[in-house]
């Protein structure tokens, strides 16, 4: 592996009582729109945009105007941004930081993607003081296609000189994440295993389950010819 792209909210970082899922029923519920965290676990991973539009569209039967769309995405987004400066119990998942230092030790660039925009995920990387440990980043509105399409991926090796998707891994928590790293022909794709992934691990060729990111070091170690340590 030369280049090991991670999402974000739910893989890397912490996302305890679905805040995420919480704040798009919200906005959704001042626009008239019902929904449920099973209707909105169907769209996690997708640009926000996207799956703003998708949920107000199965609700009404019709595709929302743009400007509508927007209007809620802004609303989602400054509630992210705020809890994720300001929310105590903001927090990465366990070892994260340690993940990438030791894929950074062994030569594995690291990098972030990200079905929110460039706003909500620099408020992420500033509270957890993850530049350190980051190679590169890209969020969903930085691409001309957000997951599950590979455009970010792709952008991510051009800018890392990887020519080979067999030499890069993709770990998300959602089915756009495992549809993305198919479609970007990643040599690794892990998912996160949750209610959301459980089916689709055990239905789609090439996926590997996993119940964190640190279970992904030993499977980078053994694909590098590394000897785990003792």
């Amino acid at each position: 592996m030369q280049l090991m792209v991670f999402d974000v909210a739910g893989t890397t970082l912490r996302d305890d009582g679905d805040r995420v899922a919480g704040f798009l029923a919200h906005i959704l519920k001042q626009a008239d729109v019902p929904t449920s965290l099973q209707a909105i676990d169907l769209v996690m991973g997708l640009p926000k945009t996207i799956a703003i539009a998708q949920l107000i569209e199965a609700h009404r039967g019709r595709t929302p105007h743009e400007s509508e769309v927007r209007d809620l995405h802004d609303r989602f987004r400054s509630l992210m941004i705020d809890h994720y400066a300001h929310d105590p119990d903001v927090a990465e998942t366990p070892g994260a930081s340690e993940v990438f230092a030791g894929l950074r030790a062994m030569g594995v660039r690291v990098a972030l993607d990200t079905g929110f925009d460039r706003g909500i995920l620099n408020a992420v990387i500033q509270r957890l003081q993850w530049g350190q440990f980051l190679d590169d980043t890209i969020a969903s509105d930085e691409v001309a296609h957000g997951r599950p399409e590979p455009d970010m991926i792709h952008a991510l090796m051009a800018r890392s000189g990887v020519d080979d998707p067999a030499m890069v891994g993709k770990v998300g928590d959602s089915i756009s994440d495992i549809l993305e790293g198919r479609n970007a022909r990643c040599g690794l794709v892990a998912a996160i295993r949750n209610a959301r992934t459980h089916q689709a691990i055990g239905s789609t060729p090439g996926v590997v389950g996993v119940e964190n990111i640190a279970e992904v070091v030993p499977l980078i170690e053994a694909r590098l010819g590394l000897q785990p340590e003792a």
